[in-house]
């Protein structure tokens, strides 16, 4: 399977490197000193899990440098959702298929509008990775998990053929029925912990120890699941709650990637996450006063702190 990585940085950079360690045609499209780290040594990955290290990887900062692809992985920023996809919409218009394994519940729509409705399937990642330095993804606990599948639910090759490719690589995947409740049932999960994690400045342990930082945690999760079910989404109405327990269940030591970029000054997805449940709770008339509390908090940080 021929897959191109657009983004190698936690998703793409972790993900891709198991699927090329067992036998997948990856390519990685990165940027800066990351790119001239994998041109120069190849990709490692520290994990918990055991260590990966590719001598050699091809790596460019164009997608279209690498020639057809069967698959095109979707794992920048969410800002730069629409800068990728017009850069891989010639791989799309060639026959390649595209997921996003993007954070947030918009992304799936700009790229069906980009790329195309058919050419998309819907996709989620459930992992805490990130660039530890050029060239190294460092991988926290042993969450490494994707879903995926086809908008409307029905099986297709490209799914299957997905699917038994992170199987080999001894990736935790499996292909989603209902890929817009999935998503959906990981927004809440995320819009929480992030907003949970960064506005406090802390991990997950000392959050969900605390019981006023895991009652605000909770509260940011209720709010997700209101405004998902408002929206049509078969969320259950403890789901906030089942996703608490899951959050018991996590190293101590995790956090959010957007926790990380505010550590280091960097732009936040802040309005992807909880800015989208207040402004789609303004729509639908349901309240999401912790949401918009994160929002204010962060606001000051939403640009980085070159910005500032």
């Amino acid at each position: 399977m021929r897959i191109a990585m657009m983004g190698a940085g936690g998703i793409g950079g972790y993900f891709g490197a198991k699927l090329a360690l067992a036998g997948a045609d990856v390519r990685f499209v990165a940027r800066g000193s990351h790119l001239a780290a994998l041109r120069e040594h190849g990709l490692t990955v520290e994990s918990d899990l055991g260590a990966i290290e590719l001598a050699s990887v091809r790596a460019s900062d164009d997608p279209l440098a690498f020639g057809p692809v069967d698959l095109v992985v979707i794992g920048v920023k969410l800002w730069d959702t629409e800068d990728a996809a017009r850069a891989v919409l010639p791989l799309v218009q060639a026959g390649a298929a595209a997921v996003s394994f993007q954070n947030g519940v918009r992304k799936d729509a700009i790229l069906r509008d980009a790329l195309g409705s058919q050419a998309v399937l819907g996709g989620v990642s459930y992992i805490a990775a990130s660039i530890a330095r050029p060239g190294v993804i460092r991988h926290v606990g042993a969450m490494q998990k994707l879903v995926f599948g086809e908008f409307g639910g029905a099986a297709s090759t490209r799914s299957q053929a997905l699917l038994d490719a992170c199987l080999a690589a001894g990736i935790d995947a499996q292909i989603s029925s209902d890929i817009n409740r999935s998503t959906w049932e990981k927004f809440v999960f995320l819009a929480g912990l992030s907003g949970a994690t960064t506005a406090m400045r802390s991990q997950i342990g000392p959050i969900r120890e605390n019981p006023r930082a895991r009652a605000f945690l909770l509260g940011l999760m209720r709010e997700v699941v209101a405004v998902g079910r408002a929206s049509g989404v078969a969320l259950a109405e403890d789901f906030a709650e089942n996703r608490l327990a899951f959050c018991d269940t996590l190293p101590a030591q995790m956090t959010s990637s957007m926790h990380g970029d505010l550590d280091r000054g960097n732009r936040l997805e802040l309005p992807f996450l909880g800015g989208d449940v207040v402004a789609m709770g303004e729509s639908l008339g349901v309240p999401t006063p912790l949401n918009r509390a994160v929002l204010d908090i962060l606001s000051l940080h939403q640009d980085g702190r070159a910005a500032q």
